[in-house]
């Protein structure tokens, strides 16, 4: 199997921005916890024209009080962003931030009013439906794999579409998510594609292999044609040499017998 001509991002690109991304991250929140907690407001206020910035500013903040929040975005994006520069390296940008962007909107739109939107999850949501998807499109299992893989150590990222926890917002899971499917569908035509088998190539260049199994298949044709052929003739031989003897037999000559007592004169 040989892969095509795509050309892939380099592993420093891959591993190098989604690292410093990581840092900013951490940076920020270290901010919050120290500095001023009140940093979480700058989230996306739904539907409220004063915040409009909270949706540049969403993706950058996290949970103060809460470890877990940074950690639980930070270790899926360090793996997502990297399968996105490395896979997808013409598109990279524009897909990271347009999934940035989206979702904020979608989630300043129609998410619950009263509410503070912070945290990367919903890029991390666009991301995943958009390697997901677009693996499924180009047929490329290591994408799928790989977004797979990360939901299942993610372990509420399927469920997190869904409103089941007040506290967490679903609402920018799923703009995500809707943000990252609708970015593969209108990129299907991009990005790798699946490696071509050997075969596929050797046709493309006009060196196709023997086709062994029509050359049997014909093989085999000829060979009934002959056994036919061989029954044929053994068959006109026989007729040729059955001979048939018409025989009418001469009618029997019937003697009378010798009438002793014919006296006649």
């Amino acid at each position: 199997m040989k892969t095509n001509n795509y050309k892939y991002g380099s592993a420093a690109e891959s591993i190098v921005y989604p690292l410093l991304f990581v840092m900013l991250l951490i940076v920020i929140w270290l901010a919050e916890m120290f500095v001023d907690p009140k940093l979480v407001q700058y989230g996306v206020k739904p539907g409220d024209w004063d915040h409009w910035y909270g949706i540049l500013f969403m993706p950058l903040l996290h949970d103060p009080h809460h470890y877990e929040h940074i950690l639980n975005n930070s270790l899926p994006f360090l793996v997502l962003t990297a399968a996105l520069f490395f896979y997808y390296r013409k598109l990279a940008w524009l897909v990271f931030i347009t999934s940035w962007v989206g979702s904020g909107i979608v989630v300043w739109l129609f998410a619950r009013e009263g509410t503070v939107h912070i945290g990367m999850s919903g890029v991390l949501y666009a991301l995943f439906g958009f390697l997901f998807i677009s693996g499924f499109f180009k047929q490329v299992r290591n994408l799928q794999v790989l977004s797979l893989g990360v939901c299942f150590l993610y372990g509420s990222m399927i469920w997190g579409i869904f409103p089941m926890d007040e506290t967490i917002s679903w609402e920018g899971h799923f703009a995500g998510f809707l943000i990252g499917v609708v970015l593969a569908v209108i990129f299907r035509k991009h990005g790798p594609e699946r490696p071509k088998l050997q075969y596929e190539i050797e046709k493309e260049m006009g060196i196709e292999p023997p086709d062994f199994e029509g050359q049997w298949v014909a093989q085999q044709e000829q060979l009934e044609q002959l056994r036919l052929m061989q029954e044929e003739l053994i068959r006109k031989q026989q007729e040729a040499m059955h001979v048939v003897y018409h025989i009418k037999p001469s009618p029997a000559r019937e003697e009378k017998p010798a009438d002793d007592n014919d006296n006649s004169k």
